[in-house]
């Protein structure tokens, strides 16, 4: 299993989660675990997915979930879980 982090960040707004949702499903990503909140208008989303089965490369899933957020208006960083790990370490 190759696991990925995404965070969605940004000004609440509709469709933000069925937009993520769609262009993971249409690559071929799963959903394995999914948190969200609005805070004072602002959205923020984390999940974690499994790539392994993607019909795109790591880096093509990055770039273009990175231009899916310019899109709709909101920051989303994809990030390996390995880095995610090592970044966050204390």
């Amino acid at each position: 299993m190759e696991k990925g982090i995404i965070t969605v960040v940004g000004s609440d707004q509709v469709g933000i989660i069925a937009k993520v949702c769609t262009y993971l499903a249409d690559t071929n990503v799963n959903i394995l675990d999914i948190s969200q909140t609005i805070i004072s208008g602002y959205f923020t989303m984390m999940m974690i997915v499994d790539t392994s089965r993607s019909t795109k490369e790591f880096n093509v899933l990055t770039t273009e979930m990175a231009q899916l957020g310019e899109d709709i208006g909101v920051s989303i960083k994809l990030q390996h879980e390995d880095i995610f790990n090592k970044m966050h370490r204390l």
